[in-house]
């Protein structure tokens, strides 16, 4: 089975995504950095899909999703958006910058699960 990449800064987060994760017995890895998420998707061939946070301090997912995508290997790998962002218009920000998915943070775990079962199959 593919493993999930979480990208996000705040630990708590990724904490809590690899809970429900690990309890579906979904494999994962973990980046609090984009430079770091970077170097998993270099250097990981079983990464199957990424759930990234929009909002980073450093580089947030809009300008890190160009970097992935020129990442020969990653390039059909999904990405779905993770993000606090749930106004009108913030869903259409994200797909308009590339990602696959949208999910509007507190995430809804039967959301979360049925995109893994889409694009993990």
């Amino acid at each position: 089975m593919k493993k999930v990449l979480i990208i996000d800064d705040d630990t708590r987060n990724v904490f809590a995504l690899s809970a429900v994760l690990r309890s579906r017995g979904y494999k994962y890895e973990a980046a609090t950095s984009p430079a770091e998420a970077l170097l998993l998707l270099k250097n990981n061939a079983d990464i199957g899909i990424v759930l990234m946070d929009m909002m980073m301090p450093e580089m947030d997912g809009y300008s890190l999703i160009p970097y992935i995508r020129e990442i020969p290997q990653s390039d059909p790998i999904p990405i779905v958006a993770v993000t606090a962002q749930a106004m009108t218009g913030d869903k259409e920000k994200c797909l308009a910058a590339g990602a696959d998915g949208y999910l509007a943070k507190p995430i809804d775990i039967d959301k979360l699960l049925a995109l893994l079962k889409t694009y993990l199959q």
